[in-house]
């Protein structure tokens, strides 16, 4: 209690609830991440089991030819969350219901019309292509909408601060792909590993709009494209040109050393799963907590970042080093014979997943701070170094020089992320405008 004295009398007043109020909002701090992690523990879970399934299931070439597919489903996503979620997460995070609900209907419709868009043109490239490769593109084509409005979901979920819903819809996409996956099995091929992949994604897409109670507005998407142009179209060239530079190394590693490659690389990323289930799970909810720092204790956003992404470069180097310890029997156990090639990428794969853990701390308070010029500037330059550096490294030394130039690309590309984050900072100190919209 403060003493207070009012007329000669003195009377007590309750002390300031500053502390409490700090307190109550790390613990809801806390408990957003830890959903975060949740969410993306199960996500990773249910892509690693599908990654190992089908690795064992088809053989390195086989496996190769949907790794591309997966490759090329991660550019199509990149396009949807640059147009449709982030623009969502970093303007209707911590907003009134209403303005959620509202932006909520035509982000999902907009990434429920990139999903039917691409969709057509990747069927009909498949078609035009044939063979394992174009049945793969053709099917992919297919099931692309199911997998983006999914997607959406989550990134509206996290937005309300509400990540158990988003928990749960994982959870249904990953007991959907149960039966699909016995299913796909049984075919054998590449093609109904992708349908049902995608199959049991629609399944949890129509799960999250009964969770939400709202229906996807594509009706919405060009006022939502015009509305936030400032930011998603450049959030989708920063996106395209993250996954874009994946696909291009997977491609040009396939023309260079063949298609086996490519799948060596993604049994490595295999390895790292269930550290990247932690790094993508964090990825979802540290631009809304980023937000919501800035808004409240702007001068902590710099520390915010700096333990978020040093943390999570420090988990990396840890998890890669207990990977080094794994004995090649149980490896094998877990990948059959893509164990061989992917267990020789262990140490570069874990230094460029510690690099891009560390830039992704810059990243978020760069998205905080809406800086999309600056955060565009950064990732068409760490893409272009990891282009550079997968790719030159594939030519003069094959998978292994490969691994070796993206991990170095990506310890430069992240240097660049903090020193435009700093520059940032400064600036918004200088003139700090906080960007709230409430419709």
């Amino acid at each position: 209690m403060t003493p207070m004295t009012t007329g000669g009398e003195q009377t007590t007043t309750p002390a300031a609830p500053a502390g409490h109020a700090r307190r109550t909002a790390k613990r809801a701090m806390v408990g957003r991440l830890s959903w975060g992690l949740a969410d993306q523990a199960a996500s990773s879970l249910s892509n690693f089991v599908v990654g190992i399934y089908v690795a064992r299931s088809l053989g390195l070439t086989a496996f190769g030819v949907f790794s591309l597919a997966w490759v090329t489903y991660g550019v199509v996503l990149s396009v949807s969350r640059g147009l449709a979620t982030d623009p969502l997460v970093v303007r209707f995070s911590g907003v009134s219901d209403t303005s959620w609900r509202g932006a909520v209907a035509r982000s999902s419709g907009t990434a429920l019309g990139v999903g039917a868009a691409i969709g057509a043109a990747c069927l009909a490239v498949g078609l035009v292509l044939g063979g394992d490769v174009g049945s793969a593109f053709a099917c992919l084509g297919v099931v692309l909408p199911g997998l983006l409005l999914q997607d959406a979901w989550r990134y509206a979920f996290f937005a309300a601060g509400t990540g158990r819903k988003a928990f749960v819809n994982d959870l249904v996409w990953g007991v959907a792909l149960v039966p699909a996956m016995v299913l796909a099995a049984r075919v054998g091929s590449v093609a109904a590993f992708v349908l049902a992949w995608g199959a049991s994604a629609a399944v949890a897409a129509a799960y999250g709009s009964l969770q939400s109670g709202i229906r996807p507005r594509s009706t919405g998407a060009r006022e939502w494209l015009r509305e936030h142009r400032d930011l998603g179209y450049r959030y989708l060239v920063e996106n395209v040109s993250t996954s874009g530079a994946s696909q291009l190394r997977a491609y040009g590693l396939g023309a260079i050393v063949g298609v086996g490659a490519v799948g060596a690389v993604r049994g490595a990323e295999l390895l790292l799963g269930p550290f990247m289930a932690v790094l993508m799970g964090l990825s979802l909810v540290t631009v809304a907590e980023a937000a919501r720092v800035l808004r409240r204790t702007p001068h902590r956003l710099g520390t915010f970042c700096l333990l978020l992404g040093g943390g999570q470069a420090v988990a990396a180097l840890l998890w890669g080093a207990a990977l080094l310890l794994v004995p090649d029997r149980v490896g094998e156990l877990v990948l059959g014979g893509v164990w061989s090639s992917a267990s020789a990428l262990i140490v570069p794969a874990t230094l460029g997943v510690a690099g891009a853990g560390l830039g992704t701390g810059a990243a978020a308070g760069l998205r905080a701070l809406a800086a999309a010029r600056r955060s565009l500037r950064c990732q068409l330059f760490a893409s272009t170094c990891y282009v550079i550096g997968g790719l030159g490294g594939a030519a003069a030394a094959g998978t292994v020089g490969s691994a070796w130039g993206v991990a170095a690309a990506t310890v430069c590309g992240s240097a660049v992320w903090w020193l435009q984050l700093r520059s940032a900072l400064r600036e918004h100190h200088r003139n700090p405008i906080p960007e709230v919209r409430t419709s």
